[in-house]
């Protein structure tokens, strides 16, 4: 039987919290340098910064698990395989909502076991919320003031052909309507980061949340555990499930997040890639 961890989830929400902190100075301050990685996404000294703090106070936490952060990924498959547990990290999901000041930005962590995520904290620094579940517990919010709330997925009217999609602020949407079956009534819900996206179906605002483009692992791990936990699921464009830790590249294929499973997602997703 696994070992129980869920006690560390305060003190991972604080971790979270003080990255984000981290974070909201720079962003308002703008005393920041942008730049371009590799795979030609942007990074900023924000995710770096938030990327230090993060492996650094997750590693006094818990000595013995090993950090795997988008800003130091180059690990191969080989020493990953290894792992059956280990911490899976976005100090800084939506770079580029942070450089546009959109304030969609979110710092995720996730603590996988198994390849399976198990635990997952989602906090947003400018609106102070926090999401989190743990594996078996139940999704919950945390509001900038107040107590926090168990959340669950919007289970959808039968007669109802209407559904309220969330998208990314700079994606086609003709992109993502086109994929959908025109037989349904769309309300198109534009915001930042895809793990903000998530916890709105998450928390029943929204019915789905379509992503197409590159994303990693670390964008979906927490995120997974929360919708999960709410009622949900997180597919491939495919509608199966997604990896953790089992293949050379940490890059997820397209997916969606779908809150009402009952629904049925095989015809209203038209395109499968």
């Amino acid at each position: 039987m696994a070992k129980d961890l869920s006690n560390l989830l305060p003190s991972v929400i604080e971790v979270a919290r003080a990255a984000g902190q981290l974070i909201l100075d720079i962003y308002e301050n703008k005393e920041y340098e942008a730049f371009t990685k590799s795979d030609s996404t942007p990074v900023t000294s924000a995710d770096l910064a938030a990327h230090k703090l993060v492996t650094e106070k997750l590693s006094e936490l818990t000595p013995d698990i090993p950090v795997l952060s988008e800003e130091d990924a180059d690990i191969s498959l080989e020493k990953r395989s290894q792992w059956n547990r280990y911490w899976l990290v976005d100090p800084l999901d939506g770079t580029q909502e942070f450089i546009a000041r959109s304030g969609d930005f979110a710092t995720i962590i996730a603590l996988v076991e198994d390849n399976k995520p198990i635990m997952g904290v989602v906090y947003a620094p400018v609106s102070g919320v926090t999401y989190f579940a743990y594996d078996g517990k139940g999704a919950w919010k945390i509001p900038q003031l107040g107590e926090s709330v168990q959340i669950q997925t919007h289970l959808h009217d039968e007669d109802s052909q209407s559904l309220a999609i969330a998208i990314s602020r700079r994606q086609d949407i003709n992109n993502i309507t086109s994929r959908m079956c025109p037989s349904w009534n769309y309300d198109l819900v534009p915001l930042g980061s895809a793990a903000l996206k998530a916890c709105l179906v998450a928390e029943g605002a929204v019915d789905c949340y379509l992503r197409l483009g590159p994303t990693g692992e670390w964008d979906t791990a927490a995120t997974q555990c929360i919708v999960q936990e709410a009622g949900g699921r997180i597919l491939s464009t495919q509608l199966e499930a997604l990896s953790y830790n089992e293949r050379d590249t940490l890059e997820n294929p397209n997916f969606i997040v779908l809150g009402d499973e009952r629904l049925p997602w095989d015809q209203i997703l038209k395109v499968k890639d």
